[in-house]
């Protein structure tokens, strides 16, 4: 008769519960080395089903590879790719991965013998096939790429949108105008429209309240939203809005210094709502309200999902959408 997790327990002299997680490899389990080693000893000595223990295989020394879609340079541009990626690298310390950083999308760099691959930012259909030829445990951060089969760890844009828009309308704030962003993949095969916009768009539509005169695109940097908030404001002179939901914090950085050079008083006569809540929220005067994005948990919920997909075989996709909140700076009070 094949030896149980119980006969294990019994032997040892520790809970089930314990005996389980050991053999789970379960890094964050608080028990002695001795306990931990007695118990393997005991399961090969029963020889405790080693087919098991192959589903639920350690991750020390496995190559994990980390495909960032920003250059290094570009990346302490935009401190919420940072951020994700920080988190990744920590949470795969934890889990004793081999951890190798590739910068620009250059997949060229992947070795063949790669175990797992944490894509993050945006990629087209053959960047993304480039990389599950070489492993199938690979999942994505800030690219949706549930659809095509494969783990994705997404922000929830649409319901934190609702919340920026419903904080202005709560205020008595109808005029409501957005700046922001558009970029393509690295390969320049897919163009990516903001989905902040498209949740804005709803959002102020809902309220037949949307005036396209009042929405400015722009790249996601410093530059061009300074360069859109200075359109805004020759453009639509007295009739600027009263309030800008804008995509990212360096550009809203740059918007706010537009507004600055125009004498425009921050928040008395423009309020300004940010989105990803990096450092960058807090270095500029006054401070920017922002939704917080949980960037690093982003990362440690792809560590973890890889960690799932070695250990139990899961083929089935699993897409995971995180929560915001909105913290209020100087720009809303």
């Amino acid at each position: 008769m094949a030896a149980t997790l119980k006969d294990i327990a019994k032997k040892v002299g520790v809970s089930l519960a314990t005996v389980s997680r050991v053999l789970n490899y379960d890094q964050s389990l608080s028990v002695s080395d001795e306990t931990r080693k007695k118990i393997f000893a005991v399961a090969d000595s029963l020889q405790y089903s080693k087919s098991k223990r192959r589903t639920t295989a350690t991750t020390a020394n496995k190559k994990l590879a980390i495909v960032q879609w920003y250059s290094e340079s570009k990346e302490q541009d935009d401190l919420y790719y940072m951020s994700v990626r920080m988190g990744i690298e920590r949470q795969g310390q934890t889990r004793k991965f081999e951890v190798t950083r590739i910068f620009q999308n250059d997949t060229g760099q992947l070795d063949a013998d790669v175990d797992a691959v944490i894509a993050i930012g945006k990629f087209s259909p053959a960047q993304v096939q480039k990389m599950s030829a070489l492993t199938d445990k690979l999942v994505f951060v800030d690219d949706d790429q549930f659809a095509a089969g494969f783990d994705s760890v997404l922000t929830d844009f649409k319901l934190a949108t609702e919340k920026v828009v419903a904080y202005f309308w709560k205020l008595g704030i109808h005029d409501i105008g957005m700046i922001h962003g558009i970029e393509t993949s690295t390969d320049k095969a897919v163009e990516v429209i903001d989905q902040r916009y498209l949740s804005f768009r709803t959002a102020m539509e809902k309220r037949h309240a949307y005036d396209p005169k009042l929405v400015f695109q722009g790249d996601y940097t410093s530059q061009s939203g300074y360069l859109m908030m200075k359109m805004a404001i020759e453009t639509l002179g007295e009739k600027l809005p009263q309030a800008f939901f804008i995509s990212n914090d360096p550009m809203a950085a740059g918007a706010l210094k537009a507004l600055q050079e125009a004498a425009i008083k921050v928040p008395e006569q423009v309020k300004l709502f940010s989105f990803n809540n990096t450092s960058l929220a807090t270095f500029v005067y006054p401070e920017l309200s922002s939704v917080n994005v949980e960037t690093e948990l982003m990362g440690k919920t792809a560590v973890d999902l890889i960690v799932d997909r070695l250990q139990t075989g899961r083929k089935t996709p699993q897409r995971v959408e995180l929560g915001t909140i909105l913290v209020e700076r100087g720009t809303t009070k």
